[in-house]
């Protein structure tokens, strides 16, 4: 029992930690991801479904979106930490490596957002504009309400990365599990806390992934 909790009482806090930079740097990607998606379905040409062809805007986002995902999360984040320093006053901790996770997973969100919206049938988009649908009724009426079983698929997938992301953070001052499998687990050659941390977000991969898809099959259940 003590074993116990002496464990507990060091992976307690990095769990927490952990949890917060996966919630809210989930929620800034979308926040960040959602409109960029968006942007490259519909100003994509008419041939591939765009419904306000802007060819060179298309383009230009295109390439930043995949300039940014080309970028290994350990060199973004390095990039990244004057501007966390900047916002929050200090480039290490939980806070602060919450703004390079939601911009590192920006663009991976556009690009599931932008890859769901494709695969909505065109028959529904032509049904909505032959109703004088405009473009903005469009895109939250039609495209975004048909597209929400993938999106939740994809949106699933983006936080097992970032969990991924915020593990390989804690080598660089993150905080979270990351950071206590390298302090405690890899610095101090303690094998139990490796083994122990790397279970831990076994699990909760497991169980996001698991929720994720019970809710896209009732989503796709409803239809």
């Amino acid at each position: 029992m003590d074993q116990l909790a002496t464990y507990w009482k060091l992976v307690s806090s990095p769990f927490i930690q952990t949890i917060q930079m996966v919630a809210f740097s989930t929620l800034f990607s979308v926040i960040l991801g959602l409109p960029i998606g968006v942007l490259l379905y519909i100003t994509d040409s008419e041939e591939k479904g765009g419904i306000l062809p802007k060819p060179m805007l298309n383009a230009v986002l295109s390439r930043i979106v995949n300039i940014l995902r080309s970028f290994p999360f350990i060199i973004l984040m390095i990039l990244i930490m004057p501007l966390s320093r900047i916002i929050l006053g200090t480039a290490i901790g939980t806070k602060a490596t919450i703004i390079p996770l939601s911009i590192a997973a920006a663009p991976f969100v556009a690009r599931v957002i932008e890859s769901a919206i494709r695969e909505v049938d065109p028959g529904v988009v032509q049904a909505a504009k032959a109703m004088g649908s405009t473009n903005w009724q469009i895109v939250y009426k039609v495209l975004i309400p048909e597209a929400m079983p993938s999106l939740v698929s994809g949106i699933t997938l983006t936080i097992i990365n970032l969990i991924g992301y915020s593990a390989m953070a804690g080598a660089i001052g993150g905080g979270g599990l990351g950071d206590l499998a390298i302090r405690y687990g890899y610095q101090r050659f303690r094998s139990d806390i490796m083994i122990i941390t790397v279970v831990i977000i076994i699990l909760l991969v497991e169980i996001i992934q698991l929720v994720g898809n019970k809710i896209a099959a009732k989503m796709i259940s409803k239809r």
